[in-house]
C-alpha cells in the first residue's frame, strides 16, 4: 500500500499498555541500572494518560491506519554492538512531543516534524538538537535500507543479514523467515510515498530487496509474526458508517462487532499497541 504524503497527515498513537516504559529483558544486566524503573529513569507514562486510539475529533479525517513497532520486551537488543550502549539501545518513541523513551543513535526511526513532514532516517547524537521540533517519532530496530549518497541509490542495512546483531527475531534456532511488516519512504521528483508492506513469509534481506525494488530511499521493519501485529486498514464513509477495508482478510478479526455495528480497531475503541495512522489534509496542494 501506498500514501501519497502531499494527502495526508501522518499522526501517531501510543497503546494503552505498549510500549512500555521499563527495562526489556533482553537488555543485558550489565547495562542496566538497577536504581531505575527503566532504562530513561521512569517505570509508567503517568501521569499522562494513553488513550490507544485516534481522538474523536479527527475520526471523519482518518483514511488509514497500521500497527507500530514490537512491545518494549522486544524492544532493545541481546547481542551485538547495541546491546553494550546507551543501557542497551532500547526503541524510543514521542507522541505529540512528550518523549516517553528517549530516541538511540543507530536506530531506524519514523518521524514527523511539527511542520507535518514525515521523515525516515537512522538517529544520530547530532540530531538530538532537532528533538523540539518532533511531533511524532518511533524507532524500531535497525534500517531495512538505508540511502547512499555517494552512489545515489540505496543499498540494505548493515545488519540486516545478522540475526543477533540486528534484533530481528524469528525464532530462537535463528530462523529469519517469518509473517513480517515494514514501512519505506519512496521519493520520485517532487511526490514522496509512505509505502507499507506486508510479508506473509520473509527474511529482513528479502525485505530489503523488495523495498528498493519500489525504488525506496530508506526502510524500517515493524512488528511481526501475527495478522494483529501487521495490522493495515483502509476507512472510507458509506450511509454514515465507516468501512473497513484491510490489506488482509484475516486482519478483520481484531475489529469489534455488534450487530450491524462495527467499531474499527484504533478508531472505534481504544487498543493496547501503538499505531500510525493518516488524516486527509484539509487543504492539499
Amino acid at each position: 500500500m501506498a500514501l501519497d504524503l502531499s494527502q495526508f497527515e501522518v499522526g501517531f498513537e501510543l497503546g494503552t499498555d505498549h510500549p512500555r516504559v521499563g527495562w526489556s529483558e533482553r537488555s543485558l544486566a550489565s547495562v542496566r541500572d538497577p536504581r531505575l524503573p527503566g532504562p530513561d529513569g521512569i517505570g509508567s507514562a503517568a501521569p499522562l494518560v494513553l488513550n490507544g486510539m485516534v481522538s474523536p475529533n479527527l475520526v471523519a479525517r482518518t483514511a488509514a491506519a497500521f500497527a507500530g513497532g514490537f512491545k518494549r520486551e522486544h524492544g532493545a537488543f541481546h547481542s551485538g554492538p547495541l546491546a553494550e550502549q546507551n543501557a542497551g539501545s532500547h526503541y524510543g518513541f514521542i507522541e505529540q512531543g512528550a518523549v516517553f523513551s528517549k530516541l538511540q543513535p543507530g536506530l531506524a526511526t519514523l518521524l514527523v516534524t511539527d511542520t507535518g513532514t514525515m521523515q525516515m532516517k537512522t538517529w544520530t547524537h547530532a540530531d538530538d538538537a532537532q528533538l523540539e521540533h518532533i511531533k511524532h517519532a518511533r524507532q524500531n530496530g535497525v534500517p531495512l535500507i538505508e540511502y547512499d549518497a555517494a552512489s545515489g541509490i540505496s543499498k540494505p542495512g548493515l545488519l540486516v543479514s545478522r540475526w543477533g546483531p540486528g534484533n530481528w527475531s524469528g525464532s530462537t534456532e535463528e530462523r529469519f523467515r517469518t509473517l513480517r511488516a515494514g514501512a519505506c519512504l519512496q521519493e520520485t521528483g517532487s511526490a514522496r510515498y509512505l509505502i507499507f508492506g506486508y510479508f506473509s513469509t520473509a527474511t529482513p534481506s528479502a525485505m530489503a530487496r523488495v523495498f528498493q525494488a519500489y525504488g525506496c530511499r530508506y526502510a524500517m521493519h515493524l512488528d511481526m509474526n501475527a495478522l494483529e501485529h501487521t495490522y493495515f486498514a483502509v476507512y472510507t464513509r458509506k450511509n454514515r458508517q465507516i468501512a473497513v477495508q484491510h490489506l488482509i482478510e484475516g486482519m478483520a478479526e481484531v475489529d469489534r462487532k455488534g450487530g450491524n455495528q462495527l467499531a474499527p480497531r484504533f478508531l472505534g475503541f481504544p487498543d493496547d499497541r501503538d499505531f500510525f495512522y493518516f488524516t486527509r489534509k484539509e487543504h492539499p496542494p
